[in-house]
């Protein structure tokens, strides 16, 4: 928990994360809108962000449980949520499900608006690394979505960015006995691996040093992804935007990076207990291959047509900067 106001209350990173998210894409869709790179006006974006809040966190909690924990959907229970697909608190968010739910809240915005729903999901798209980047370093501050193992040659002496994980003491194939040295050092009252790891969680350092020798060193997937997913991602989408182009660009610009990126970070990501697979494809790795294709059938599509170009980070000279407000032939 990031910020603890009493035992079980409190702000936790993955809420933190998400906070920060939604304040980044606001801070750059409001700059955007305030030199007119954009049709929104700032008035129109702090309307988007609630539609966006709204689609990240619905999209996200229902694509979780449908990818990964359908059975959510049929568990029920008596206390407050009572229906397990409202258990959010309890974590599960999966960040293609809250793509789709992104997408979904842009077309019911852009229709109220009169707006186009290419250019207003190129919006969206632009301004989704930084919440992506911070979601993957939640996760490593949980202790989820571990990398691989590294290779057994370099377990002896694993390289300094290699990530051990104290919870990997819970694992039922870990051996228990080899625990028992620490046993003194932790709460008896406890089983002694849940002991040990609330202990680490605590930085108690002469547990972590006599627990770290004992612990797999995996790849650091989450910043991989947190690097990809944030400053690489937005790198890419920046350079295309540099100067106007047709609605539909950017986010097909972003199916097709982020796409690639995550199929590329998966290769070094366990794959979850239970989740399909279609060979050695777990199913994040499809979900990725299906936005890289969609995304190119996007970009294929408007380079066929004549819409008018919007946009552009770079204040060129002689060019017509965005309108305000949106012409007819900006309408979707």
């Amino acid at each position: 928990m990031a910020i603890e106001i009493s035992p079980g209350i409190g702000v936790r990173w993955y809420g933190l994360s998400y906070m920060l998210g939604f304040l980044c894409c606001w801070f750059l869709l409001r700059t955007l809108a305030q030199h007119k790179r954009i049709l929104l006006s700032t008035t129109q974006v702090a309307d988007l962000m609630t539609f966006i809040i709204i689609g990240v966190v619905a999209g996200g909690r229902l694509g979780h449980v449908v990818f990964y924990e359908p059975r959510l959907l049929i568990t029920f229970h008596e206390g407050l949520p009572w229906w397990g697909l409202l258990d959010i608190h309890k974590g599960g968010m999966a960040s293609h499900g809250g793509i789709i739910g992104t997408v979904v809240a842009g077309v019911v915005f852009a229709r109220r608006h009169g707006i186009s729903v290419a250019h207003v999901i190129d919006c969206m798209a632009f301004s989704a690394p930084p919440g992506l980047c911070f979601g993957r370093l939640a996760n490593w501050v949980n202790g989820e979505l571990w990398g691989k193992p590294l290779p057994a040659s370099m377990q002896a002496s694993p390289p300094w960015w290699s990530v051990k994980y104290p919870a990997e003491v819970l694992e039922p194939n870990f051996p228990v006995e080899s625990l028992k040295p620490l046993a003194p050092l932790v709460d008896p009252s406890e089983p002694l691996p849940r002991a040990i790891v609330e202990a680490a969680y605590n930085h108690r350092t002469d547990v972590i040093t006599r627990l770290e020798p004992l612990l797999t060193a995996y790849w650091p997937n989450n910043f991989i992804q947190a690097a990809t997913d944030g400053p690489l991602l937005l790198s890419v989408l920046a350079l295309v935007w540099l100067r106007p182009r047709r609605p539909g660009v950017i986010a097909g610009a972003f199916l097709v990076t982020y796409g690639a990126s995550r199929l590329f970070s998966e290769q070094l990501r366990q794959a979850d207990d239970g989740v399909f697979m279609l060979g050695d494809l777990t199913l994040p790795m499809l979900l990725s291959i299906g936005m890289m294709v969609l995304g190119a059938a996007v970009l294929w599509r408007i380079s066929r047509g004549n819409a008018p170009r919007i946009g552009g980070l770079l204040p060129l000279s002689g060019r017509t900067q965005a309108p305000s407000s949106p012409t007819p032939a900006a309408k979707a």
